[in-house]
C-alpha cells in the first residue's frame, strides 16, 4: 500500500495537475494552501515534509522555489490509485500482456525444482510445471498494464517456506493462456532480481518448444483476473 500520508493526497494531486510529473513548476505556498483548503503554513509544511520524504524535489528560484514531483512520489501516487481503482471499479475478467521471449539466468528451473514449491503447484494449480519459467520482456505500454494487474486478487498463492539453510518467498499465480494454445499461469514473485518489464510464466510443458518459437518471438498471455466472490465460495 502506499506510504503517502492522507494529509498529503491533495497536495500531490496539485502538484501532478499543474504538470510536475516532467517539469518544475512554480507555486506558492498561499496558491496551494487554496487549493487544499489548507492554511498557507499547513501548505508549507506539506512541502517541507513531502521533500524529506523524497517524493517532491525542490528549487529555489528568487524568493520562492520551483517543485517536481520525483519518480518516487510519482509511484507511490500511481499505486494509491491503482489500489482505489482496483477497489471502486468492476474487475476486468482478462487482461492481456505482451512482449517477446527472452532467456533467463537459469533461475527459474532451480527454484521450480524445489519441493516446497512443487508440491504446492501441483496441489494449486492443478499441474505438475515443467521446471524452468518462460521470461517476457514486455512491450512498453504493458508495463503499466502489468503494475496495475497486481492489485486484483491472484487465482491462487504459493506460500513461503523454509528448507533450514534458508528461507524463500511467496509467489502470487494468476491463470494465464499462452499465445492462445497452452495453459499455465503468470507468477509475481515476493522476490526477484528481474525488473518491472519482466513477466514469468509457467506451464505444464517447455513452453517455447510446444510453440515452436525461439527467443525474441512475439508472446502473448491472457491473464484471467480472480474475481472476489468467486475466491470467497471455494
Amino acid at each position: 500500500m502506499s506510504e503517502i500520508k492522507i494529509q498529503h493526497i491533495l497536495t500531490m494531486a496539485e502538484l501532478l495537475l499543474r504538470g510536475a510529473r516532467d517539469n518544475y513548476v512554480s507555486i506558492t505556498t498561499r496558491e496551494l494552501g487554496a487549493e487544499i483548503g489548507r492554511s498557507q503554513q499547513a501548505a508549507s509544511k506539506h512541502l517541507l515534509e513531502l521533500e524529506e520524504k523524497g517524493y517532491i524535489s525542490r528549487r529555489r528560484v528568487g524568493q520562492g522555489f520551483r517543485v517536481k514531483v520525483t519518480e518516487k512520489g510519482y509511484r507511490e501516487m500511481q499505486l494509491l490509485f491503482l489500489k482505489l481503482r482496483a477497489a471502486i471499479e468492476p474487475l476486468p475478467k482478462v487482461i492481456d500482456l505482451v512482449g517477446v521471449a527472452v532467456a533467463g539466468m537459469g533461475e527459474g528451473g532451480y527454484y521450480m525444482s524445489l519441493e516446497g514449491y512443487r508440491s504446492q503447484f501441483i496441489e494449486r494449480l492443478g499441474f505438475d510445471p515443467y521446471p524452468g519459467t518462460l521470461n517476457i520482456k514486455l512491450e512498453k505500454i504493458y508495463i503499466d498494464i502489468k503494475r496495475e494487474l497486481v492489485m486484483y486478487p491472484p487465482a491462487v498463492t504459493i506460500d513461503g517456506f523454509s528448507d533450514g539453510k534458508r528461507t524463500y518467498g511467496w509467489v502470487k499465480c494468476y491463470t494465464a493462456r499462452i499465445n492462445d494454445s497452452i495453459d499455465g499461469a503468470m507468477l509475481v514473485l515476493e522476490r526477484t532480481h528481474h525488473d518491472e518489464s519482466i513477466v514469468e510464466v509457467i506451464a505444464p510443458v517447455k513452453i517455447l518448444d510446444a510453440l515452436g518459437l525461439r527467443y525474441g518471438d512475439r508472446i502473448d498471455v491472457k491473464v484471467f483476473i480472480q474475481h472476489q466472490h468467486q475466491h470467497q465460495e471455494e
